[in-house]
């Protein structure tokens, strides 16, 4: 990299606002190589989405066009290479229905649909320098064709803001668009709205990146950079989004690791970095309580946890890795993560530049939080840098809902070291074996509680009934949902997590006795090389890592599993399990302490005891802390 870094204005990534430009120049430079001859597609190298080549070459263009607008837009027009004249004939030939490189329209694709929102944003962003200066006859192309997507259905997630956008250029093209399109969206979007800031991507319980890269940014972008005064957007409107984002960033900073890892859950993962777009546009807007330096720090280390040599992005995490991918995903679709160069969009001379960085919140301290909406308790201690959550409320579905889990949303614990494994037995669960040996689901679980004790204790509950789900014959795309098929129940069984200075106790019951054991499965670690384990110990060890589970009430056995290939972030992953000897009985408590850390001496394991009718555990630490842990009632479940 050309640019010399700066630690005493970076002390902590080393990264001034040069390091960004030169990133996006060579991703613009890598991804040019990909462009079609008249400019309108970057067919970019790799496995083809559901949507087909056309399409996929369209989202190469779409997607590195953000890159350019950001790049352009800071520099108060400057383009010294030359990108807005490569884009400018790709509109051309995009929009022209005789082109041998024409789009497919909005109202035919819906993946145009979500590109047309980029390609509008952008020519809102550097109209003096592109949109102003394009023929009249190619301005009417790209206006007419842009508005396909009027009174077109639009899926009630975070896609509405996509026709949001483009009716809002539209509207000050002078072209045609729908005030009633615009009023139905945003109806969508206060339905997705959540307490302390958060929203769901949809009516399920749908809590990932996409509540800060699109469900945030669109809002702010869009009061921002669009005039939509008076009825369209009252000041309340804009006041009460401002509002959300400032408390949802305050839980989001605290969900990056000290290496810059956003947290690894929920779909479309390939976006990397994108997950710094609601900090950028926090900082943007000036409706962010963080600090001009942590934004920096907590953007830049996303940015810089990947690597950046200059090559196209893939479809994986830090390198290929095609199981990461959704059936929408192309080639183009880590393009998104052009949305983390936001920062680009704002000069030089702006605070978020010129301020000297901030540690992150765990960087200065251990981490303790209770994040209402997504049913999390978000734990990290400064010794590791690892931020993680434990999950009692997150699973893309609702209460009741007989499909299995989905890895990326169902584990009860998630984190910025491990990935959710995709092999046959599940990490970070609670689970039943059947005669089969298939391991049980239970999404569609019904929170129970989520909330801080006295002393720093954080705990939260959930319960519901589990099941076997034959999912052989669900060949439907994945969104991020679980699959469906026929469906043997099981008992209900209710979870309970306990953690303190990171470290967690976990709690199982069922209402009745299965046919099987009852499993309690650890943190899935992976290296490059096969992890470390001992007999008869539910432990594993990798270079980095530590994964490991110690039987506090009820389990007879310890194990380790061991997969290769099930995950990004080493082709080797451990996880580690205690089991029951044989059918677990029902109305009993069974517990484990459930850890994963860099390594060091032991935390010392609290001792249980419970209350006489059962409803009620009581963890004593040996430091002379305790804490009652409700355990819920059976409730009457969906079958």
């Amino acid at each position: 990299m050309s640019a010399v870094e700066d630690r005493r204005l970076s002390p902590y990534t080393g990264w001034t606002r040069a390091h960004y430009a030169a990133l996006a120049d060579r991703l613009l430079t890598a991804a040019g190589r990909y462009r079609s001859p008249a400019g309108a597609r970057i067919d970019l190298p790799g496995p083809a989405s559901r949507n087909g080549r056309v399409s996929d070459g369209l989202e190469g263009f779409a997607r590195t066009f953000l890159i350019a607008g950001f790049r352009v837009a800071g520099e108060g027009g400057a383009d010294p290479g030359g990108f807005l004249e490569h884009y400018a004939r790709g509109l051309a030939a995009g929009t022209d229905p005789a082109s041998p490189e024409a789009w497919p329209r909005p109202a035919e694709l819906g993946q145009s649909k979500v590109e047309a929102a980029s390609i509008a944003l952008v020519l809102q962003l550097t109209r003096p320098w592109l949109w102003d200066r394009l023929d009249d006859a190619v301005r009417d192309r790209v206006v007419a064709w842009l508005a396909t997507v009027i009174g077109q259905p639009y899926p009630p997630i975070n896609w509405v803001w996509f026709r949001i956008v483009v009716e809002s250029f539209l509207r000050e093209a002078g072209g045609p668009w729908s005030a009633a399109d615009v009023e139905e969206d945003l109806a969508v979007h206060a339905s997705l709205r959540r307490p302390g800031g958060w929203l769901s991507d949809g009516d399920e319980r749908a809590y990932d990146h996409y509540t800060g890269w699109a469900l945030h940014l669109y809002p702010l972008l869009w009061t921002h950079f669009f005039d939509v005064t008076g009825t369209l957007c009252p000041g309340s409107l804009r006041h009460r989004w401002a509002a959300d984002l400032r408390d949802y960033l305050d839980d989001a900073v605290r969900l990056v690791g000290s290496d810059g890892s956003p947290l690894l859950q929920g779909r479309s993962l390939v976006y990397r970095f994108a997950a710094a777009a609601p900090f950028w546009v926090g900082a943007l807007t000036g409706t962010s309580r963080l600090s001009p330096g942590l934004t920096r720090r907590v953007a830049g280390g996303m940015v810089r946890h990947f690597p950046a040599d200059g090559d196209v992005l893939t479809l994986g995490w830090h390198h290929a890795w095609p199981a990461m991918r959704q059936a929408y995903s192309g080639p183009g679709s880590p393009y998104w993560a052009a949305k983390g160069l936001l920062g680009l969009a704002m000069p030089a001379h702006h605070p978020v530049w010129t301020d000297v960085e901030e540690p992150l919140p765990i960087e200065t301290g251990d981490v303790a939080r209770v994040v209402t909406a997504p049913g999390w308790l978000v734990s990290g201690r400064r010794r590791d840098g690892i931020a993680l959550v434990l999950n009692h409320g997150t699973d893309h579905a609702r209460p009741g809902d007989p499909r299995s889990d989905s890895p990326l949303y169902a584990r009860l614990g998630y984190s910025t070291a491990t990935f959710p494994t995709l092999g046959s037995l599940p990490d970070n669960a609670v689970y039943v074996l059947d005669p089969d040996g298939r391991a049980s689901h239970r999404a569609g679980f019904s929170t129970c509680y989520a909330t801080e004790l006295p002393g720093g204790v954080l705990a939260a509950a959930s319960q519901g009934r589990v099941r076997w789900v034959d999912t052989s014959a669900d060949d439907s795309p994945d969104h991020g949902s679980g699959r469906s098929g026929p469906v043997v129940p099981g008992p209900v069984l209710t979870v309970v997590s306990v953690v303190r200075n990171g470290v967690e106790v976990r709690l199982a019951r069922l209402d009745a006795a299965p046919a099987g054991p009852l499993r309690l499965s650890g943190w899935p670690v992976s290296a490059a090389t096969r992890p470390s384990t001992g007999p008869g110990v539910a432990a594993a060890r990798t270079p980095d890592l530590r994964s490991a589970v110690r039987p506090l009430r009820g389990f007879a056995t310890a194990e380790v599993t061991v997969e290769s290939g099930t995950s990004p972030l080493g082709e080797w992953t451990a996880i580690p399990f205690v089991a029951t000897d044989g059918p677990p009985e029902p109305g009993a408590v069974y517990a484990a302490v459930v850890v994963l850390d860099r390594g060091g001496p032991d935390d010392p394991d609290p001792s249980l005891t419970i209350a006489g009718d059962g409803r009620t555990v009581t963890l004593a630490w040996p430091d002379g802390l305790t804490a009652e842990v409700a355990l819920p009632a059976f409730a009457e479940q969906h079958p």
